[in-house]
């Protein structure tokens, strides 16, 4: 396996106003799941096919296992890449498929026969490896895909939004199929996608990315509960993060972020990081509701029953549109006033002008 060290890793296009990747930084630890996340043109498949050696790199260092390979070809890079469009050759079977790139590196024979025989059982492939792509399932393809980079054995897999053709219940099930196999494999695997529920589950650490720089980095469940900006507070969660308007006073002797005509109190760490205008964070899941006397309030805009909860839209007084996860047996209506109660540690304080966090809680 390998460590992926990216140091100030930019790429720059001739006619292009800015860097589609900006100075990025970070490492990959040997037999990790890395996440690169982020929205449509933010520079996370660039900096994927760097490492790949598809794109130059235009400035910065890039190393595998401490060898710098800036200037290696793709092909001598060790590396494995699960393509979106799976770029099966259609005139082959799964078998040929799969053997592929190792009879193109001159592996033997009887080696490639056992590899292929591995693999095609792990992936529950056996049945189909003298069928062709086009008599396979996207569900089928998918996992071809996976096995030809797996029967490779390199020391990094790379994976190009691999689950985005497929249907939800195909992506739930491949999905569990890939973490399964880096349990088993216990390789180094670095994976791009927009889908924060991907990266959530998959991901060891997740780098959410914005206009080609490093918004944050950190496990999962860190950056979905200590967001370092209002731009990852909104990109992670469904419904994404409330973030209102709102000020911050002291009020007998501690402090309140006011806002929907009430005051949500602060804890201490939050008081001593801001004063008047800011910019007010809350979960639509740390959303406690009660009675409208004297709390922060909001009008039900429209009501969505999903079985399992029930999400209300709401705005705010004063103004601000808010996302409320409820329980299911809710019966609020369109037009009903509700009240809002949400514990100080779930409040996040963000600026104004910068989006930056303020204060952000240990848990």
């Amino acid at each position: 396996m390998a460590v992926v060290t990216l140091d100030r890793l930019s790429k720059r296009y001739e006619r292009g106003h800015k860097p589609a990747v900006d100075a990025v930084s970070l490492t990959v630890a040997d037999g990790e799941f890395f996440v690169l996340l982020g929205p449509s043109g933010c520079g996370k498949t660039t900096t994927l096919r760097m490492i790949a050696g598809l794109e130059s790199i235009s400035s910065g260092r890039l190393a595998i296992d401490e060898r710098v390979v800036n200037a290696v070809p793709a092909k001598d890079r060790d590396i494995a890449m699960v393509f979106q469009s799976y770029a099966l050759y259609p005139h082959m079977s799964v078998r040929q498929n799969l053997a592929f790139g190792l009879r193109r590196r001159g592996v033997d024979r009887a080696e490639i026969d056992r590899r292929v025989a591995a693999v095609a059982a792990t992936l529950g492939l056996a049945e189909l490896v003298d069928r062709r792509p086009h008599a396979l399932s996207g569900g089928q393809r998918q996992r071809v895909a996976l096995g030809r980079a797996i029967v490779r054995d390199p020391k990094v897999f790379l994976f190009d939004e691999p689950l985005s053709n497929l249907d939800a219940s195909l992506r739930v099930s491949t999905r569990l199929e890939i973490a399964k196999l880096h349990r088993r494999l216990e390789a180094t695997m670095i994976y791009v996608t927009h889908d924060q529920v991907e990266a959530m589950t998959l991901g060891d650490r997740i780098c959410v990315m914005q206009d080609g720089r490093v918004a944050q980095i950190g496990a999962p469940l860190t950056v979905y509960r200590r967001p370092a900006s209002v731009f990852v507070a909104r990109f992670l969660g469904s419904p994404p993060m409330n973030i209102v308007p709102a000020r911050v006073e002291r009020v007998n002797g501690g402090a309140a972020a006011l806002a929907g005509g009430g005051a949500f109190a602060l804890d201490g760490a939050a008081a001593g990081a801001a004063e008047g205008a800011i910019l007010l964070g809350f979960r639509p899941e740390d959303i406690a509701l009660a009675a409208p006397d004297g709390r922060p309030s909001a009008v039900v805009q429209a009501v969505e029953l999903l079985g399992a909860e029930t999400i209300l839209a709401a705005t705010l007084d004063g103004g601000g549109d808010i996302a409320v996860r409820a329980p299911r047996d809710l019966t609020a209506r369109p037009g009903e006033r509700i009240g809002l109660a949400v514990e100080a540690q779930a409040l996040h304080l963000f600026d104004p002008q910068t989006g930056a966090a303020l204060a952000r809680h240990p848990s």
